[in-house]
């Protein structure tokens, strides 16, 4: 098992500490984490920090913790610059990228973005299909729907061979058909129950043993709150929740761990034992004191 937790994002205006930041990332690479992760929601009231600079700044703090994003809804970026800005972030954190992919649903604000919803999974991977080439070829070649190259090249690649692992995000059927086919591992959202998460495990299995592929990684994100008050627990991340996704959600709010300590370690145990290789913590309250508590108390329990 490995265990990951997430990397800080939520600030109103002027109230970032770069300090604290370095403090808390230093800390928890000093607790045995596996990785820290970033999530990624360009418009909304969340205030939320960009990912690919939190990620930055996350590998100027560490030498060792692995850095991801999960997800990136790539459909909206540019694939050449968002391989240029990943394979970047790969060579100055010395290999330690990971990043998570997906195509953001039909929902999405396009016209924000220049595009519109429609062809938005063939953009997708289309997209996806670009930032291998230019992360693998010496020179490329790409004649899409939506871009065009020609002895192109991009230099330099990542440092990872033969490019960082690719997580693809995903509920339906089709988005974990396109997880085994395109991706290196499966990454779970912390909005998906652990019912629904253990079921859509089963599904990502039996489609990588069609395609030899058994040992296909599966991680998943859990929002998590810890207090011997397990109501204060709960209207504390429900209230996280809500500034995470702009309004209260009960599907969401079902999802996430929350409770006295017994209570989160049996709620982590179960997503573990519903598949998840990687569990990433994302705490809803004060996150360095959780990240303490949670390494000290909650991983230690699991291996009970």
């Amino acid at each position: 098992m490995r265990f990951a937790i997430s990397i800080p994002q939520f600030y109103l205006d002027g109230e970032f500490d770069p300090g604290a930041f370095r403090a808390y990332l230093a800390r928890v690479e000093d607790l045995g984490y596996h990785s820290v992760w970033a999530q990624e929601s360009p418009i909304g009231t969340g205030a939320l920090l960009s990912p690919m600079e939190a990620m930055t700044y996350a590998a100027a703090c560490t030498t060792r913790l692995r850095l991801g994003t999960t997800v990136f809804v790539s459909t909206l970026h540019q694939p050449v610059h968002f391989a240029k800005a990943l394979a970047t972030i790969d060579q100055m954190s010395g290999g330690r990228l990971e990043v998570g992919v997906g195509s953001g649903g039909p929902n999405r604000p396009f016209a924000a973005f220049g595009m519109d919803k429609a062809r938005y999974l063939a953009r997708f991977t289309e997209g996806i299909d670009l930032v291998k080439a230019l992360w693998t070829r010496p020179s490329v070649t790409f004649a899409g729907e939506f871009w065009q190259l020609e002895d192109a090249a991009m230099e330099p690649k990542p440092l990872q061979k033969p490019h960082p692992p690719l997580w693809f995000g995903g509920s339906s059927e089709s988005a974990l058909r396109r997880a085994v086919r395109l991706g290196d591992g499966f990454f779970g959202a912390g909005s998906s129950t652990t019912a629904a998460f253990r079921e859509q495990v089963a599904f990502v299995a039996a489609e990588a043993a069609k395609v030899g592929r058994a040992d296909f990684p599966v991680a998943k994100r859990i929002y998590i709150d810890i207090d011997e008050d397990a109501e204060r627990a709960r209207e504390r991340t429900n209230a996280g929740l809500a500034r995470v996704y702009g309004r209260r959600i009960a599907s969401i709010e079902a999802a996430a761990v929350a409770g006295t300590l017994d209570e989160c370690v049996a709620g982590v145990r179960e997503v573990i034992d519903a598949g998840a290789e990687l569990v990433l913590f994302t705490p809803l309250g004060d996150p360095a004191p959780l990240a303490e508590r949670i390494a000290a108390e909650v991983i230690p329990a699991l291996s009970v």
